[in-house]
């Protein structure tokens, strides 16, 4: 290896590593930050307070009732509930849904094709208020199906994640979202350091060539980026139980791939940046953005269009389905090469863009 960036590689990784505050936001955050993600950001619904208005002899309402109790989603509230007061406890928020049995009774009101019951539903949080709705109907057409044949039999099968578990959606997107972060705001902040400090124009003046300087700048930012994929793949198999169905040679290309990509970015905004806070403040300008339309958490096919153009010029967007591609699905390898090969044209791009930046600011 070229002598110049082995002497580079040696001075970054002694750099980022002796401080113990720095090897703590690399290697501890990024598990810390998965625990919280993957526990704290859940798409599933629970603790629904439910109450319900029926006599011993609705035993059909009851029997909804105890079934969504049992689902282990719904609560029962604290307080006894009546016609009286069903609306007044839901206003107060002492209750997210109540069920309510006919006047005169379930069978009797099925038999007059009178309106058989009702489900109160706090809609003030309408994501609640869709899954309470979601899983009341369930439940009911799980009971129907019990008692009388319907017209059509589905046969449902739920792949992939059968049991739906948050947990599974979510740790991917989180390791995308925490090798992010760390190798853009790593490599804008090494560079940027360089200019604060006043060594970045002893760098010039020495006998150094600038493609090493860029190489030597970069090479360990983009070997800490990809030292956090085993660790947060580990505590997603410890912790969450995470599955790993596809191969690890295609994680590692797509990681390779993506580190790379964001390698290029934070080289390319520390070119804007002459201190660290300028590089920092860069940084959360390009990352907030991109997590937020990279589908970790809300799907792209939901966007209006103009922001779908920006989404798909986001590096992260494409490791996000490749990560989650690999580890559920166990995709294909021509799925595998064709994101590998849109994030390594996003990288040339970039970095060509940083080059020529670089070199205006040497100049």
């Amino acid at each position: 290896m070229n002598i110049t960036i082995k002497s580079f590689i040696k001075k970054e990784f002694l750099q980022a590593l002796r401080d113990p505050r720095m090897r703590m936001l690399i290697f501890a955050m990024p598990i810390i930050q998965l625990v919280v993600f993957g526990v704290a950001i859940s798409t599933e619904v629970k603790n629904i307070r439910l109450g319900v208005v029926a006599s011993n002899r609705d035993y059909e309402i009851r029997n909804i009732y105890d079934h969504a109790l049992s689902s282990g989603n719904f609560i029962p509230i604290k307080e006894t509930v009546n016609e009286l007061n069903a609306f007044d406890i839901i206003q107060a928020g002492r209750a997210d849904a109540i069920l309510l049995a006919p006047p005169k009774g379930f069978s009797r009101a099925v038999n007059r094709s009178e309106s058989v019951a009702q489900l109160l539903i706090d809609a003030s949080n309408v994501v609640k208020a869709r899954s309470i709705e979601r899983y009341i109907e369930a439940i009911t057409y799980s009971l129907v199906q019990e008692k009388q044949k319907p017209l059509i039999k589905f046969d449902i099968r739920i792949l992939y994640n059968p049991a739906m578990r948050s947990a599974l959606f979510m740790v991917p997107g989180v390791m995308c979202m925490i090798v992010c972060i760390l190798s853009i705001i790593l490599t804008s902040m090494s560079i940027a350091k360089e200019k604060e400090m006043g060594t970045f124009e002893m760098l010039i003046s020495s006998p150094v060539k600038r493609w090493e300087i860029i190489v030597g700048k970069t090479i360990p930012f983009f070997l800490l980026g990809l030292s956090n994929i085993p660790i947060i793949l580990a505590a997603g198999i410890i912790i969450f139980d995470l599955p790993i169905r596809g191969s690890l040679l295609a994680l590692g290309l797509a990681a390779a791939s993506f580190v790379f990509c964001t390698v290029c970015i934070g080289m390319l905004i520390s070119t804007f940046a002459n201190s660290q806070q300028q590089a920092m403040l860069g940084s959360f300008i390009f990352l907030f953005p991109a997590q937020m339309l990279a589908g970790i958490m809300f799907p792209i096919e939901n966007m209006p269009l103009f922001l779908k153009v920006f989404a798909y010029l986001n590096p992260l967007t494409f490791f996000v389905r490749l990560a989650r591609n690999i580890l559920l699905k166990d995709g294909p390898w021509l799925f595998v090469m064709e994101y590998t090969g849109i994030l390594l044209l996003l990288a040339t791009i970039i970095l060509f863009i940083s080059v020529r930046r670089f070199r205006n600011t040497l100049a």
